[in-house]
């Protein structure tokens, strides 16, 4: 009776509002802002309610549009706007209905672009209202944009194409607003050309020379943020003059970049960032121009030559002057943003040019010393840019600078540098041995790099059969004595001889391999640690099978490592090799880094060849492609399993000071890949679970010694880390089943540890919870060949003995503090690709100074911009809206009413509030849920709210909202 009445209540409140709503615009000539706003409440309420009959939204309609040809306002296009939007079967006629009564019959030009703006809105939500929009007549956009408000022409400006104008007409104007008054419609104008520019219609070439001509005037507009505009117009207008003629091709190309230099020394950062970002853009220049950037002084060359153009004699001072030394001037910019600009701008411009190349080479040496990691780290990857176009020669006088990088603090840093050993070819055995040593160098101090350095020396010898073969012969007496356990194989310098030994027979083909056959079997002995090296090449029953062929034999060339002999050598994939392919592959077997024969080191990179010569030198077998952007998230993750030492000591303090670290490395990886985004955000989180780890571990020491207040601490701890764990189950997809038993694994030390301590409740829930998540562990291990860790083992141990004991020995902490003693760190690998489920959420149009309106008792909409990424039609989504009195309401988003599961969806929708409160203003904050699937237990629901604990996809928003007084 009491649900009947409540309804009741709410169609009366409803009719009552309706009627009241009704009679307001009905007789509203004299009506106040405050009333004004408030029947636009009310109106809003009602249509967006799906309880509102089809004859009242009707009536809406007609007193809308009423109002519209009486006294046409934006409350009014708004909520014949919201009406289109909510009832399809009305947008045609609202469509027609503002076009008529407000768009054409407006004298106001701000409402007549809130218009404009309502109708792209409508035809949006219709598609075929389309045409309608077309239809619009060009001359009225024109006519507003050069209107009284500077406002309305930026917004006008920004949102042209929105309109469908045509592109010539919006050429014509972005070019005449490029000498407006106004520096922000100057810089809307200059963008909206490079719009235009991206089209591709302009083929005309007086007219691209004209945008071209028009950008570089403003290159010494006054204002900064029309400078940088002006570099990217002048920059995009300049590649397509470029483009536009092969006969003229070089001479523009050089203007263009002349140009460019001209804004190298701008007095400001940004302008300077976007100058050498448009230099990096272009890929013809002449070479005394890009040497001429070299030097500060005006070269000889380029006075003979005169390639900036046939000038008088001082202009041609000016613009040399403006050429000279501007890249020298980026690198040693004080900013290191521009410093970083500068060294990427040289990746395109040392393919140009081999002389230039190599000149650049010298200064990017000196970067090498920079303060900032993240220009040092830009100037190897130009570096390993050059190495893959063969631009990189290497001399002696450099290999002292590059090879310090190896022994740098940060792990990117010489993780870039063994790219390049990688790939480099060395002239003489001399610089060979002194990368070897430094490599030996960096795998002592580094321990955790060891992976990556026996790749590199891998790829070394590979590459340098001679000078292994030499190496080896004269370090054959430190290896025998290691072998018969003088020294051991634990030796950092032993292992990496032996890594280098293994390499030589696939050197070249043509050169017979010397290499003593016991090293081979020495190696046998470092299999898994040399195998863990070499992923990208064999797995380890391929290493296995080639090792023991090398150790039977006293002399063979790499032609002779084939398949002849039944053997299946270095199987990579699963994949099948035809037997008859042998003599192919042998006439192929061949370095992929040949020795130029002027003598000179220049690099081929292996990642850019056919896969069947990549395999080449390991027998026919593809070589499996190898995500570069992972390795450095693996040796973080690595890396965090290695201070699991640490934690358990309670080194608290040291931990989370090495935690920062790693999230600060985090932080440097930059990729547009969406796996990797969602590998580094797995990372991230995953450091926060250990983060609270450490601090919950901190409570368990023997001589911790907590009071009260301690003990509290602990529960909100082991609430975060139970939080955060939850995160990391349901906000990623792509989770293999061992990595998902890793993080079961962390979820029953969380409950053990809970168990452990007699003063904190819920006992019985935490058991519970325990049994589940050894079970749901115990199914993984069934279904995958996957070995369970001890710790594992003795809690499903623990569980069954307490399943025939009585209730008070189940919960004894002692025998759970046992537990703890099998608990080590595993060490979490990626592979593949990880998704994160995330959301965005936005009010519009809402902060302190403009709350939204309310009625007291009434229902208020929350209008809510939501962008969803990697959501499925299965997950179970909540809109949280909680109050400061801590009062909250959840509404369900049912994701099969916004579109189909597209890894990003964006929609609006507006969530009903129901409790607003008989006060002057209150807040709301609101956010995103999701149900956790995988949590057995039911909690009791209120007011129809989730069933299951919530994990949060975005950050809350806070909701201001006002009240309305009828006076």
């Amino acid at each position: 009776m009491s649900g009947a009445r409540t309804r009741q209540k709410k169609l009366i409140g409803a009719e009552w509002g309706w009627w009241e709503w009704e009679r307001e615009f009905e007789f509203g000539d004299n009506t106040t802002v405050m009333q004004h706003n408030m029947r636009s409440i009310i109106g809003r309420s009602l249509i967006i309610n799906p309880s509102t009959p089809q004859s009242k939204i009707s009536s809406i309609f007609e007193t809308l549009t009423r109002s519209l040809q009486l006294t046409p306002d934006s409350l009014v296009l708004n909520l014949l706007s919201e009406l289109a939007s909510r009832h399809s079967n009305l947008s045609h006629l609202v469509f027609d209905s503002v076009r008529s009564n407000s768009l054409l019959s407006s004298e106001s030009v701000r409402l007549a672009a809130e218009s404009l703006d309502a109708l792209a809105s409508i035809s949006n939500t219709d598609p075929t209202l389309s045409s309608a929009i077309d239809e619009l007549d060009d001359r009225l956009f024109v006519s507003l944009c050069f209107g009284p408000s500077v406002s309305v022409r930026s917004w006008l400006l920004r949102n042209a194409e929105r309109f469908r104008i045509s592109p010539y007409l919006l050429l014509t104007l972005f070019l005449g607003f490029t000498k407006d008054p106004y520096p922000y419609v100057r810089k809307i104008a200059l963008d909206g050309l490079v719009g235009v520019s991206k089209s591709g219609i302009i083929e005309d070439r007086s007219m691209i020379n004209g945008c071209y001509c028009r950008a570089i005037e403003l290159l010494g507009d006054m204002e900064d943020q029309v400078r940088s505009a002006a570099i990217r117009a002048v920059s995009a207008w300049g590649l397509i003059l470029v483009a536009s003629n092969p006969e003229t091709k070089l001479y523009w190309s050089d203007d263009l970049f002349v140009k460019l230099c001209s804004m190298g020394r701008d007095m400001n950062m940004e302008v300077r960032v976007e100058a050498f970002d448009a230099l990096g853009k272009i890929n013809v220049v002449s070479e005394d121009i890009l040497l001429q950037t070299l030097s500060k002084r005006v070269l000889a060359i380029t006075k003979e030559k005169r390639s900036l153009g046939q000038c008088p004699a001082e202009q041609f001072e000016i613009l040399a002057s403006n050429v000279a030394g501007v890249l020298v001037h980026g690198l040693e910019d004080e900013f290191y943003e521009v410093r970083k600009s500068a060294c990427h701008s040289l990746r395109t411009l040392t393919i140009i040019s081999a002389e230039f190349a190599g000149e650049a080479l010298n200064l990017l040496m000196d970067v090498l010393n920079d303060d900032s990691m993240f220009v040092r780290l830009e100037a190897l990857e130009t570096m390993l840019h050059m190495a893959t176009y063969g631009h990189l020669k290497v001399q002696g006088t450099h290999m002292h600078m590059f090879l310090g990088t190896l022994l740098d603090s940060n792990m990117l840093i010489r993780s870039a540098t063994r790219k390049i050993l990688k790939l480099v070819k060395l002239p003489n055995i001399e610089l060979f041995r002194l990368s070897f040593d430094s490599l030996i160098e960096n795998l002592e101090k580094h321990p955790q790099d060891e992976a990556d350095i026996f790749s590199v020396l891998f790829h070394t010898g590979c590459n340098h059969g001679k000078f292994v073969v030499s190496t080896i012969n004269e370090a054959s007496e430190e290896i025998d004595q290691a072998s018969e356990g003088k020294l051991g194989f634990d030796s950092a310098r032993v292992a990496a001889l032996l890594v280098l030994a293994i390499s030589a027979p696939l050197s070249h083909g043509e050169h017979v391999c010397n290499i003593p056959p016991r090293i081979f079997s020495y190696a046998v002995t470092l299999l898994g640690r040399i195998s863990r090296a070499l992923t990208d090449i064999m797995d380890q029953n391929a290493l296995l099978a080639y090792l023991s062929q090398c150790s039977i034999s006293t002399t063979f060339s790499a032609t002779e490592l084939d398949i002849r002999r039944g053997v299946p050598c270095l199987p990579v994939a699963n994949i099948e090799i035809p037997n008859d392919t042998s003599n192919d592959i042998n006439g192929s077997t061949r370095t992929s880094l040949q020795q130029e024969k002027d003598g000179a080191s220049k690099l081929q990179s292996w990642t850019v060849r056919e896969p069947l010569e990549l395999a080449a030198p390991l027998v026919g077998f593809q070589v499996k492609v190898h995500d570069e952007v992972m390795k450095p998230i693996n040796l973080i993750l690595a890396k965090v399993k290695d201070i699991w030492p640490s934690i358990h000591s309670g080194f608290t303090n040291e931990v989370l000071r090495t935690l920062r670290n790693f999230k600060e490395e985090l932080a440097t990886i930059t990729s547009d890949s969406v796996g990797t985004i969602g590998a580094v955000a797995f990372t991230l989180q995953y450091l926060q679970v250990i983060k609270q780890l450490a601090k919950v571990w901190e409570h368990f020491l023997p001589a911790k010694k907590l009071c009260s207040s301690g003990l509290g601490e602990l529960d909100l701890i082991l609430g975060k880390l139970d939080m955060r764990l939850r995160e990391l189950r349901s906000r990623f997809t792509g989770l293999s089943m061992e990595q998902e038993l890793q993080i079961l694994e962390l979820v029953l030390l969380t409950c053990t540890l809970r168990l452990c301590k007699v003063e904190i409740c819920c006992h019985f829930a935490t058991l519970k919870k325990l049994s589940t998540t050894v079970s749901h562990a115990e199914s993984i291990l069934k279904s995958a060949t996957i070995e369970s860790s001890i710790f594992i083992s003795e809690v499903g141990k623990l569980l069954c003995l307490n399943e025939t004991s009585s209730s008070e020995a189940s919960c004894n902490p002692f025998m759970f503090k046992e537990l703890l003693k099998h608990f080590s760190l595993s060490q979490f690998v990626l592979c593949g690709r990880l998704d994160q489920i995330k959301a965005e959420l936005t009010i519009p149009d809402n902060d302190s100074e403009n709350p939204l309106p309310f009625v007291s008792q009434l229902p208020v909409g929350i209008p809510c911009d939501i962008t969803l990424h990697n959501t499925s039609n299965e997950n179970k989504l909540w809109l949280r809206m909680s109050m400061d009195d801590e009062s909250t309401q959840f509404v369900f988003l049912d994701l099969n009413l916004f579109g189909s599961s597209d890894k990003v969806r964006k929609f609006t929708y507006v969530a009903p509030f129901y409790k607003t409160p008989n006060a002057i203003s209150f807040t709301l904050r609101v956010c995103i849920g999701m149900e956790c699937l995988f949590e057995d237990v039911l909690y009791v629901k209120k007011y129809r709210g989730p069933g299951r604990e919530l994990t949060y996809l975005c950050q809350e928003r806070e909701v201001h909202l006002s009240m309305i007084s009828k006076h």
